[in-house]
């Protein structure tokens, strides 16, 4: 099926096209219809399959336009991801040539640079739940006119300490809205504040689909210590356009850093050391192609999208499959290809060979000689 036929604005169906995106996935195929209508929805589907599209294009063709009034709020559990729904929505809008307006309302920036842009009346506003409600209960954001929230990543919106400020957020919104929950998991504590918060939701879930054929999975056993040293090394055999590069520890993600720096290599840092701004900094660094290297933890291994990743390390290797195929989602984006390494000790020797059981991937164990990444 294609955007046509589902019925989406020739004006969506073009901004799309813009992005390269000419074919819906399953969970854009499913979300549509539904969404379209009004109806309340749980979108719950793999990672790196489209989920921000697919509510955002029939949620678009819900706005009125000529209406100078907030209309949609996006609430997404850090400020990383708001930033980037917030630019697909300017993408999506600019690309169809529709007047619609966005403003992000996180925190950790100042609230009265957020309160002038308030002024402007966007139709769509993005961020975190604690800002979004302070902004409503100083009456700058004006809520009566909210006809739709959306909660991505509601597992972790809708975790147990997160709970209290999403009812309080939905208590001063208008009771007739339309809600819409995003997630690529699902946990039982978020799927019982889903009912109780929308009791009619339509669940929309796609199978799950096997990892990324276009991945190329690789591993390779070092020493703990030498790790660091390991990592430049592949870079410089390798020589990665865009690469990520997971750790656990923010220790780990500045000793790499500063070990990359030293050797002239332009990396970024994403991990919970930095503040908002130097995120977000860090994020347009590696967008832009000024750091070819991204030091990330895993808040970056959820919902992120950065299309132009070639290449994924894994420095510390995740203990469960899930959290694996979280990363390595990260390249091979929409139809390219991609490399992921995951450097292993010894004694975690035994991780690859989970993956592949749990996964159904293969990942084959290569070695460096002579400046080379040689198959074992």
């Amino acid at each position: 099926m294609t955007f046509t036929e589902l019925g989406i604005p020739p004006e969506l169906v073009a901004a799309l096209t813009k992005q390269r995106i000419v074919e819906p996935t399953a969970i854009q195929v499913a979300a549509y219809p539904v969404l379209s209508e009004g109806k309340d929805a749980y979108l719950n589907a793999e990672t790196g399959t489209g989920k921000t599209l697919a509510y955002l294009v029939p949620l678009f063709g819900r706005l009125d336009v000529k209406l100078a009034a907030t209309q949609l709020v996006i609430v997404a559990p850090s400020h990383e991801l708001a930033i980037q729904i917030q630019r697909q929505c300017c993408d999506l809008a600019q690309n169809a040539g529709w007047a619609v307006r966005t403003l992000l309302l996180i925190g950790g920036t100042m609230i009265d640079r957020q309160i002038e842009k308030l002024k402007g009346k966007p139709q769509v506003v993005v961020g975190s739940p604690g800002r979004i409600r302070e902004l409503i209960e100083r009456g700058k954001l004006k809520a009566k006119t909210v006809r739709i929230v959306v909660i991505d990543e509601v597992d972790r919106v809708l975790s147990e300490e997160g709970q209290p400020a999403i009812r309080e957020l939905l208590c001063a919104l208008p009771h007739d809205r339309q809600m819409v929950f995003v997630s690529a998991t699902e946990q039982r504590e978020s799927a019982e504040a889903v009912a109780a918060i929308a009791p009619a939701c339509v669940m929309l879930r796609t199978a799950a689909t096997p990892v990324n054929p276009n991945i190329t999975h690789l591993y390779l056993v070092c020493e703990e210590r030498d790790k660091p040293d390991v990592l430049r090394s592949l870079l410089h055999a390798l020589r990665p356009a865009s690469s990520m590069v997971f750790v656990h520890r923010t220790e780990t993600a500045e000793i790499v850093a500063s070990k990359l720096a030293h050797h002239h290599v332009p990396v970024a840092q994403l991990h919970a050391a930095f503040d908002k701004l130097e995120r977000k900094q860090a994020m347009e660094d590696f967008r832009s192609g000024r750091a070819t290297v991204l030091l990330a933890s895993d808040v970056a291994a959820r919902g992120l999208d950065f299309p132009a990743v070639t290449h994924i390390f894994n420095l510390d290797v995740p203990s469960l499959s899930k959290a694996y195929l979280h990363r390595v989602g990260r390249t091979a984006r929409a139809g390219a290809s991609g490399v992921a390494v995951t450097l292993v000790t010894e004694a975690e020797a035994q991780l690859p060979r989970r993956y592949e059981r749990e996964l159904g991937i293969v990942m084959r164990q290569v070695r460096l000689r002579e400046g080379r990444v040689l198959e074992i």
